[in-house]
C-alpha cells in the first residue's frame, strides 16, 4: 500500500466550468484519469487537499465525487477555496452513504491514519500581511483554520502516530510571505512534512518548497504535477 497527493482537481462535471481554456489544463480529465489508474491500486490510499469541484452546492458535485470514487484507492479529501459544495462533514457523510462513495472520507478537524503516520490538515488561508488582505477579516479566517489544523494534528498524535501535514493554501510564499499562525502550529507539533496546493500556472515559480525552519514543504497542485499524483510513501 502507498501514499499519494494531489490537489486541485477543479472537477466541473455537473456545472459548466471548462478548465481547459486555461494554459496546462487540455484534456486534464483524461490525464487525471490515466495516470491514476496506471500508478495506484485500490489497497493505496490518495489525499487530495482542496478545490475539488466546481458545484455551487453539494447536489451539483455529485458527478464530480462519482468520477473520483470509480478512481482506485481510498480517498481522503479536505476543503479548498473553491468548494462552494463544502457543507459540514456530518453533511458530506450522508452525501456519500446515500450515493454509495465509500471510497472517500472528509478531512476536517479530525486526522486519519497510514501505517505510523497521521494524516492531518486543513484549509489554511492568506497570510493577513499580504497587500490588499483585510485585516481584521482574514485574521479571524486564519486563526479558525490555525485552530482546526491544531486539532487535527492533536488528533493524530494522541494516537501515537506521526504528522503529515496537507494544507490548501501554502502557508509560505516566494519566500518571505509566511503564515505564521499556521507555522508556529507546525512548529509545536514537530511537524516535519506539509504538502499544499492552490498554486497555477506560472505562479508555481514563486512556491516555496524545501526546507523551511525544519519543515519541509512540497507543491502537489494538479497542473504543477501534470495531473499525476505524487507518491509520498
Amino acid at each position: 500500500m502507498a501514499l499519494y497527493a494531489i490537489a486541485d482537481l477543479h472537477l466541473s462535471f455537473g456545472t459548466k466550468k471548462p478548465m481547459d481554456i486555461f494554459e496546462g489544463w487540455k484534456d486534464y480529465v483524461g490525464k487525471l484519469s490515466q495516470n491514476w489508474t496506471d500508478r495506484i491500486s485500490d489497497g493505496d490510499t490518495v489525499v487530495i487537499p482542496g478545490d475539488i469541484s466546481w458545484a455551487m452546492n453539494i447536489s451539483e458535485a455529485e458527478a464530480d465525487f462519482r468520477f473520483i470514487h470509480n478512481l482506485p484507492g481510498k480517498k481522503i479529501i479536505l476543503k479548498g477555496n473553491h468548494d462552494y459544495w463544502f457543507t459540514t462533514k456530518s453533511q458530506f457523510d450522508l452525501f456519500r452513504q446515500k450515493h454509495g462513495f465509500d471510497s472517500m472520507q472528509i478531512l476536517h478537524n479530525n486526522a486519519y491514519f497510514y501505517e505510523d503516520y497521521a494524516i492531518c490538515g486543513t484549509r489554511g488561508w492568506i497570510n493577513c500581511d499580504i497587500q490588499k488582505a483585510d485585516v481584521n477579516h482574514d485574521s479571524k479566517i486564519l486563526a479558525r483554520e490555525a485552530s482546526r489544523l491544531e486539532l487535527s494534528i492533536k488528533d493524530g498524535i494522541k494516537k501515537g502516530a506521526n504528522p503529515i501535514v496537507f494544507l490548501h493554501y501554502p502557508p509560505i510564499f516566494a519566500n518571505n510571505i509566511i503564515c505564521k499562525p499556521v507555522i508556529d502550529v507546525l512548529h509545536k507539533y514537530g511537524v516535519e512534512s506539509v504538502f499544499y496546493g492552490h498554486l497555477h500556472g506560472k505562479v508555481c515559480r514563486q512556491a516555496y518548497q524545501g526546507d523551511y525552519e525544519g519543515i519541509n514543504f512540497k507543491l502537489i497542485s494538479g497542473d504543477y504535477l501534470e495531473f499525476c499524483p505524487m507518491q509520498i510513501m
